[in-house]
């Protein structure tokens, strides 16, 4: 069997199930296995594939039939223009956290503020992409999981940006210490009973990493309650939110009575998507 047979085989067995963006999935997948690059594949689209690959591709296309995102297939998603790797461990770094990764960035030029601390962090995408564009920032990455905390060392590495980098293992708050210019996060913010009926892409990330209890609020009441004692004079709160949640989150910000300016950013889309608040 040749490439471009395989290749064709595969992704009409994704149409066939109506698996979006089918063709690029089909030849990401194909080129992870092959560990070639797009053009490689091209020049060698008449020759034979060797039987286990073939095996290999097929049970890939599989997974992605039954759910599995095909980021976790090849361990990789790009995010700020840099590669992460990825896992069941942790949730795919999305395109509308750039915003919030971008916004950070702006405040931490404009306003000299250097440390930086990225509580549930996750992948560390959007720690080390701070680190990575911000060169003479300091960062500390934290997550309540060992084995997310990994992930993100190794994304730190991968990056070149593992000497300016800390990690703490945290339960939000339990163990952080000291005090930052800068807290960014990206809580789990999806109502427990709403999670069930998301794609099935989505329901194969870690349930840790969206569930954000029976209103979707519970981390944001943690991060607006607690991050002011964690906060340097003139410090500020970035946070990610779900498309329908600022009004709540900014009645909370409100009702804390701890901060002194806030305001809102939208995504590409135009969707709320950010929420910024100085102490």
């Amino acid at each position: 069997m040749t490439i471009e047979e395989i290749l064709k085989q595969e992704k009409n067995r994704l149409i066939k199930n109506n698996i979006e963006d089918a063709s690029i999935i089909a030849k990401t997948i194909l080129q992870n296995i092959l560990k070639v690059s797009r053009n490689d594949i091209l020049k060698t689209i008449n020759c034979n594939i060797d039987e286990k690959k073939v095996a290999e591709y097929k049970n890939a296309i599989e997974k992605i039939i039954e759910g599995t995102p095909f980021q976790y297939i090849t361990n990789n998603q790009e995010f700020m223009k840099l590669p992460f790797y990825v896992d069941e461990d942790v949730l795919i770094p999305q395109p509308d956290t750039e915003v919030l990764v971008e916004e950070t960035i702006n405040i931490s030029e404009n306003e000299n503020k250097k440390e930086i601390l990225d509580i549930c962090t996750g992948s560390g995408a959007i720690g080390v992409s701070i680190s990575y564009y911000i060169k003479d920032s300091i960062v500390t990455l934290s997550d309540i999981s060992e084995r997310t905390l990994n992930i993100a060392k190794k994304n730190a590495i991968q990056n070149k940006v593992e000497d300016k980098i800390k990690l703490i293992k945290s339960n939000m708050f339990d163990k952080i210490e000291n005090k930052f210019d800068i807290i960014v996060s990206n809580p789990p913010y999806i109502k427990t009973d709403i999670i069930k009926t998301l794609d099935k892409q989505v329901q194969k990330e870690p349930a840790i990493a969206l569930d954000g209890g029976n209103d979707g609020l519970t981390f944001y009441k943690i991060l607006i309650n607690e991050a002011p004692e964690y906060l340097k004079k003139n410090g500020c709160l970035c946070m990610e939110i779900g498309y329908d949640q600022k009004n709540e989150i900014i009645e909370l910000i409100k009702q804390s009575n701890k901060y002194k300016k806030t305001y809102s950013k939208k995504d590409l889309s135009g969707n709320d998507r950010i929420v910024i608040c100085y102490i």
